[in-house]
């Protein structure tokens, strides 16, 4: 296509060198975009301006030729005229112009500066007040993140503080559901066909825009928990952010998804943020599930471990929360106080046993007491492990620990014997007697017996002492190279207990670091086990972002009788397997095939998960046909056979 306008500003943007005639055609486009007719050269040219945004987001050439004017006219005229809105391709407008504003004002303070002194705070605020629809809410919100993360612009979005942080909740709280029961839960022919559009850009289909709606909820919710810790970093709305409990509770579960979980702020960050203000401290410790639910995170292979552990120890250095806290963490803590490196934190047990004994005095001899049945026994442990054990270890002959060594052997195999004679509670006590004996510094043989007596506890059903095994096992055996049994069997306690997202996080690390035993030769790279695979397949429908909000609607039904929120199970439950465990070979059909020929598939069949079933069950239809046909054989021979002999007779 050739343009014989001189005053085109995407013919202008394609031209190199920055002569003053180009920049003076650029700023009076600006001016005159918002005049436009043409909604279709509008919405082009803006989603080419949007395409330059993301690409160079700190290039000060449009942001100082007036781009952030011209995005503010055309949202301001959006919001007022609904009708000029809704006609032609004007409804793709506020999307793009909230974006491009979002963009410039990412990185650069300056560009915020001249983003405010346009007005495009108003706007915004209208958009997040879902005056559109909850497509430009989502850029809403993350442009007023970003103007808000930047100190000269704060004090400008201060003034609305109170409007935004309850809009900002209810974003979190509710965006979930919005999407799910506007957009994912509808047929294709019934959703609005920009939002189709925005999402896929043309290319895919049904499944393609379910999982960027997935994608986008997720950013909806992590977008406005950043603009919300803005406010809390500047010790603004805490007590508002306090109020409700319940969705302080939310925020321990909010975590990015597997796609979103390193590039955005999660619901422990908020925490973390809050952790750090007394008022926030105060609200947290008044809830027990809030500090379980911490302790659990901090006890995971999750990626915001560490701010798990940040925020506890906030919590218990506190004199006005340490006690309340200690009384709900110390158990848990425990677990921890041998961790070594955490993303790149050094000795990080050794802070934590800090923290937790510096009250041990005061509870040795009576003048602090906790109501929970274990918690003073947890302290009592660890200043046994970490004070007293040292000393004797360090007292020892060379004689003695031979001896001991000797000793913890023999236990251990005994403690074998036993398990492996179902005599599970007598191996638990063999396990035992060998850790109390066993030396500090035989690190290995403390990492096998952890995961051996968490091995028994599973079986026991006792969840909570195999996790405490297993979380003490990883942190003997460390962040790089972590002990893989005790992943695997942590993942199936986080399962018994009802925590998907616990539970996926360990059987994913288990499956990668279990592939990269083949030590980088491909011919011997090892596949992933079945039992891990339906592990996987089970967690990750548990943590579908909208599995919650389906089994709500559980009146949303089919055509054809199927409930609506099964078919999206079934999609969530192969949605990332093909991305995070691409290279890696699994068993496949020759497994079912050995399984059907060893005579095992009913009883496979009975423990398998969705994705096994689907390629079980044709298996048993095929095999079904065949028994049929060859009795239908059998039968059709023995009559003929029959009728020879008559004839014969005869």
């Amino acid at each position: 296509m050739t343009c014989n306008s001189s005053s085109c500003l995407l013919c202008t943007i394609t031209e190199t060198g920055t002569s003053a005639r180009r920049k003076l055609i650029i700023a009076q486009c600006f001016k005159d975009l918002p005049l436009l007719t043409d909604d279709k050269n509008l919405v082009i040219t803006l989603r080419c301006l949007w395409n330059i945004a993301l690409a160079q987001p700190d290039d000060s050439e449009f942001p100082f030729l007036g781009v952030f004017n011209c995005m503010t006219r055309l949202l301001n005229r959006c919001i007022r005229d609904q009708k000029w809105l809704s006609s032609g391709k004007n409804m793709y407008i506020p999307y793009y112009a909230a974006h491009i504003i979002g963009s410039y004002t990412m990185n650069k303070s300056r560009f915020s500066v001249l983003a405010v002194n346009s007005g495009v705070i108003s706007p915004l605020i209208e958009l997040l007040r879902g005056k559109i629809t909850w497509v430009e809410q989502r850029v809403g919100v993350r442009a007023l993140g970003h103007i808000a993360r930047h100190r000269r612009t704060f004090e400008d979005i201060k003034v609305y503080e109170m409007e935004i942080t309850k809009l900002a909740m209810d974003i979190v709280s509710k965006c979930i559901q919005t999407i799910y029961s506007e957009f994912v839960v509808k047929k294709s022919e019934n959703r609005v066909e920009y939002h189709r559009h925005l999402m896929i850009k043309g290319l895919g289909g049904l499944e393609m825009e379910n999982r960027k709606a997935e994608s986008w909820a997720f950013q909806m919710q992590s977008w406005s928990l950043y603009l919300l810790n803005c406010f809390v970093r500047n010790k603004r709305n805490i007590n508002l952010i306090c109020k409700l409990e319940e969705f302080l509770k939310k925020l321990c579960g909010i975590w990015g998804g597997l796609h979103n979980q390193n590039s955005f702020v999660s619901g422990i960050g908020l925490i973390k943020s809050l952790c750090h203000s007394e008022i926030g401290r105060r609200n947290i410790a008044q809830s027990e599930g809030i500090v379980e639910s911490i302790c659990n995170l901090s006890r995971s292979s999750d990626e915001w471990q560490l701010w798990a552990i940040e925020s506890l120890l906030l919590l218990v250095k506190d004199p006005n929360t340490r006690s309340a806290v200690t009384n709900i963490a110390a158990p848990l803590l425990a677990d921890l106080v041998e961790l070594r490196t955490i993303k790149g934190r050094r000795k990080m047990g050794d802070v934590i046993t800090q923290v937790i004994l510096q009250d041990y005095g005061k509870i040795k001899y009576g003048q602090l007491a906790f109501n929970r049945k274990g918690s003073q026994k947890a302290i009592e442990e660890i200043w046994d492990l970490k004070v007293e054990k040292r000393k004797r270890d360090k007292l020892m002959s060379k004689e003695e620990v031979t001896e001991r060594e000797l000793l913890v052997a023999i236990l251990k195999r005994e403690g074998n014997r036993k398990f492996w004679s179902a005599e599970i509670e007598a191996a638990v006590n063999k396990y035992t007697k060998a850790l109390d004996l066993c030396p500090l510094k035989l690190r290995k043989e403390r990492i096998v017996l952890y995961s051996n007596r968490a091995q028994c506890h599973l079986i026991l059903e006792e969840a909570e002492l195999a996790i405490s095994d297993t979380t003490r096992a990883l942190c003997l055996s460390g962040e790089m190279r972590p002990h893989i049994k005790s992943l695997w069997r942590r993942s199936q306690a986080y399962d018994m207990k009802g925590l998907a997202r616990l539970s996926l996080m360990d059987c994913l690390r288990f499956i990668n670091e279990r592939s990269k035993l083949n030590n980088g030769k491909r011919s011997s790279r090892r596949k992933i086990p079945y039992y891990a695979m339906s592990m996987l397949n089970k967690q990750m429908t548990a943590t579908w972002i909208f599995a919650g909000v389906a089994k709500s609607m559980a009146d949303d039904i089919n055509e054809n009788g199927s409930h609506k929120s099964r078919d999206q199970h079934v999609l969530a439950g192969g949605k990332m397997k093909g991305k995070i465990l691409k290279s890696m070979p699994t068993h496949g059909s020759d497994k079912e095939q050995r399984l059907l020929k060893k005579g095992r598939l009913w009883r496979r069949l009975n423990s398998t998960s969705r994705r096994s079933k689907g390629v079980i069950e044709p298996l048993l239809k095929r095999l079904k046909k065949r028994k049929s046909v060859d009795v239908q054989k059998k039968k059709s021979n023995s009559l003929l056979f029959a009728n020879e002999t008559k004839v014969r007779a005869i």
